[in-house]
């Protein structure tokens, strides 16, 4: 960010505040390696009843009436091509389409999936291109290699694999690299999205593999750029053979800024079983408009107009709305909904509070309301647990994170009921009454 200084906090995390500017630390290139696998199973204890989510309220503010919608996912009514925004200071209702019909069944959930995913594409994270024309993988002494061309130009990146040995071993996509506990019996693949789509600054905008396939200008983030190539990894791992990887059990998990990262691919890519996005604050877990409400308050907070200027995880077609997204159809509740039913755990901090802990905690709250409308509440978890350091997994939260993986990766049966935040404060602070004027359907 021009006229910044950035901290830099760990590998995985550095925060611009205005002053001198600085050059971030470069990516980290060390390989993560699971350790052995322990000799019992890790059991979660019961959640903390003193911390335990609030209940959703038994009344709510009831709009009228509406129109309902029952179409099969081939059949979804489409957007029109001029797309009118209404100011919205409360969250928007993931179960209304635009056009005001209710989603009342799971087949309309899908068409209403894809309806947000246009909303986002559109106004935050720009397109996701398909699989390129020319696709080539191969793998050798721990690492997958791909090639893919596309109209005459062409790109070469790999991606290392570590903890593989066996049959069909699951996997976990470290997004950067990893920094939550190895999990035993989990293999551990590490992506360079630096490589694949820069982050350095504003400046990067266009910068790296992804541009130099698809072009400068185009429209996708780099977030999206980063989802694009862990989808070509898949397909790699899908074509190739002798690495050991059971590509029907992979995760995804990164840190902060790449937090948001791994978000990004668990939403955009559905052959990830698991997603486990850590401490991904502002522009990941948080929603917009619950971080300007803290900012508003006096609380330090990263919002959508600082963002924009500070890196380029965000399509230019998000700039226009920076300041007002209230005029925005979605907010990150429903970003996160598009995982479901798949497994997501959400893994946040109680500070700092740049990261907008008290945003998160309210947000991710209202993604598992679609979770529990699909009937799969727990599919989803969130383990928000601390202080401390950023990034530096708490032994606290491993309970947690050692249920969602040993279900969702290991097929095993696991209590992943978990809503937890360790910080009353941050929990009081969000209202539902406030915020929420819709109410969660029972899908069929």
């Amino acid at each position: 960010m021009s006229g910044a200084y950035c901290k830099y906090s760990n590998d995985y995390y550095s925060q611009c505040v205005p002053g001198t500017a600085t050059t971030p630390p470069p990516a980290p290139t060390t390989t993560f390696v699971p350790p052995p696998a322990p000799t019992t199973t890790y059991v979660p204890p019961p959640v903390p009843s003193t911390t335990d989510a609030p209940p959703l309220p038994s009344t709510t503010v009831v709009s009228p009436p509406a129109p309902t919608s029952t179409a099969a996912p081939g059949d979804c009514p489409t957007l029109p091509s001029s797309i009118t925004l209404k100011t919205n200071a409360k969250l928007p209702d993931p179960f209304t389409f635009y056009s005001g019909a209710k989603v009342t069944t799971k087949a309309d959930w899908e068409c209403r999936k894809k309806e947000i995913l246009q909303l986002f594409d559109k106004y935050e994270a720009g397109t996701l291109p398909p699989k390129p024309s020319g696709f080539t993988a191969t793998y050798s002494g721990g690492r997958i290699t791909i090639n893919a061309s596309e109209g005459g130009k062409s790109i070469t990146f790999s991606a290392s694999i570590s903890g593989n040995s066996g049959t069909n071993v699951p996997a976990i996509i470290g997004i950067g690299g990893a920094s939550i506990p190895g999990q035993s019996g989990v293999a551990s693949i590490t992506f360079d999205n630096n490589g694949m789509a820069a982050q350095d600054n504003s400046g990067s905008r266009g910068k790296g593999l992804f541009y130099n396939l698809y072009g400068s200008g185009h429209s996708a983030s780099s977030m999206v750029a980063w989802a694009w190539g862990v989808a070509r990894i898949i397909d790699g791992l899908e074509a190739t053979t002798g690495h050991n990887i059971d590509v029907k059990h992979l995760g995804v998990t990164g840190c902060s800024r790449n937090g948001k990262g791994a978000l990004t691919v668990g939403v955009l890519e559905p052959r990830i079983a698991l997603t486990l996005p850590q401490e991904s604050g502002s522009g990941g877990a948080a929603c917009w408009r619950l971080s300007d409400k803290m900012k508003a308050g006096g609380i330090d907070t990263q919002t959508a107009s600082e963002i924009v200027g500070e890196n380029v995880w965000f399509s230019k077609n998000f700039e226009p709305y920076v300041n007002r997204v209230n005029d925005l159809p979605f907010d990150h509740h429903m970003w996160a909904s598009l995982i479901a039913p798949r497994g997501l755990l959400i893994i946040e901090n109680t500070a700092p509070n740049w990261l907008g802990p008290h945003s998160s905690w309210g947000c991710m709250n209202n993604a598992w309301k679609i979770y529990s409308a699909l009937g799969v509440p727990d599919n989803m978890g969130i383990s928000q647990v601390g202080p401390h350091d950023h990034c530096s997994f708490p032994s606290s939260g491993a309970a947690d994170l050692t249920a969602f993986v040993n279900k969702f990766l290991k097929g095993q049966s696991t209590n992943t009921a978990i809503r937890r935040i360790t910080d009353t404060t941050e929990q009081n602070w969000y209202s539902e009454s406030t915020w929420v004027d819709w109410t969660t359907p029972t899908l069929t």
